[in-house]
């Protein structure tokens, strides 16, 4: 008999009767939903006068805010920063901050006085659900956005919503004014073009300022080398090193392969070539006697001395600017000009800056770049 009402059982029936007993769990402590608390009213729904003097409140906290704003655009032109004055630092600083916070604040306590007194507190609750995207969930979407506005004022709320409007447009024009004043003074390649080099400049040893015999480099050696007419104690020392730094190699001749407008550029195997390397402007510093091959530490860009400097390995775009050299009658080392390209990182405004008194050198750059 049991045999036969299995058999004649339905697959539902036969997998209700052999589901595992022992993994069902069973809530003795369920309760049921107790629903949402009854909505208690504020006085901005009750009183339509308080619920005015709410929005002018709001409207009030933007308004702050665009003052801040406007204070702060004006306290950066009227109390500006000046080098002989380590005070205006500090008031700038203070009148700038006071009008910053007030312009965020005022849109922070505004719009969290907005939502606490007008905009609707009714809790609601909805059931979980698969999230399809039918047409009826997106007309539901709809319908929320536009419940949203209504519960909000947004729409309604004109003097709330130009005053955040206002607020909004006006917050971010200081942090303008303050990024504008980012840019260099000078023109970046203008500031590059010239460097202290001159006719009859001694090459000097960095950082001592010791000026370079020939007889002093010997094969295989290398100076890091500074013009020895910069002036440590100037306030743009370091800006005009920064463009003059050179390293100074020397190399049997029969190794140093120059090109036709380079010969004379270098003095019995001594040549010259700007330290900064020409991807992104850091110091080429690591020279290896056997290969003649100086390395930029930041991104191994690798330079071949034998060979003006031209690039074999790693990112960096065009060769290592040549400062041409010659001795003086004294036997020191010295500029015959400055670099007929400017140095550094390479980028595609150079090429209308480059010195119209080496048309060969503006050739090489082009074709490299």
């Amino acid at each position: 008999m049991t045999a036969q009402h299995d058999a004649d059982a339905t697959p539902q029936e036969h997998a209700v009767e052999t589901v595992d007993r022992g993994s069902a769990v069973t809530q003795s402590d369920s309760f049921s939903d107790p629903g949402l608390p009854p909505h208690k009213p504020r006085q901005t729904d009750i009183h339509p006068a308080k619920e005015k003097r709410a929005e002018r409140q709001v409207f009030l906290w933007f308004l702050l805010s665009m003052a801040g704003s406007v204070f702060a655009i004006f306290a950066y032109f009227a109390f500006p920063i000046t080098e002989e004055d380590f005070g205006s630092v500090r008031i700038n600083n203070l009148l700038l901050g006071l009008g910053l916070s007030l312009g965020l604040l005022g849109i922070g306590f505004g719009a969290v006085h907005w939502a606490r007194q007008l905009m609707s507190d009714v809790e609601i609750s909805e059931d979980r659900h698969p999230t399809h995207g039918s047409e009826q969930t997106r007309a539901r979407a709809v319908e929320i956005f536009k419940l949203g506005d209504e519960e909000s004022g947004f729409t309604r709320r004109s003097l709330i919503r130009n005053s955040l409007i206002g607020a909004l447009a006006l917050f971010p024009l200081p942090a303008v004014f303050m990024f504008r004043d980012l840019a260099p003074k000078q023109d970046a390649v203008e500031a590059i073009s010239q460097t202290p080099w001159e006719t009859g400049t001694r090459l000097a040893i960095d950082p001592t300022g010791t000026p370079i015999k020939a007889s002093d480099v010997t094969i295989g050696s290398a100076f890091h080398v500074i013009p020895e007419t910069l002036d440590s104690h100037a306030h743009d020392f370091l800006d005009q090193k920064a463009l003059s730094v050179v390293l100074l190699v020397r190399m049997p001749e029969e190794q140093l392969h120059e090109t036709e407008e380079r010969k004379g550029w270098s003095y019995n195997g001594i040549v010259a070539y700007s330290k900064i390397c020409t991807h992104v402007g850091c110091p080429v510093a690591l020279y290896e006697q056997h290969t003649h091959h100086l390395l930029c530490p930041c991104h191994q860009s690798t330079f071949d001395v034998s060979d003006g400097a031209k690039v074999v390995f790693g990112p960096a775009a065009r060769p290592l600017p040549q400062l041409p050299i010659a001795v003086d009658d004294e036997g020191y080392l010295v500029a015959q000009r400055d670099f007929t390209e400017p140095i550094g990182p390479s980028f595609w405004e150079r090429l209308d800056h480059i010195d119209d008194e080496h048309p060969e050198s503006s050739a090489r750059t082009e074709d490299r770049a």
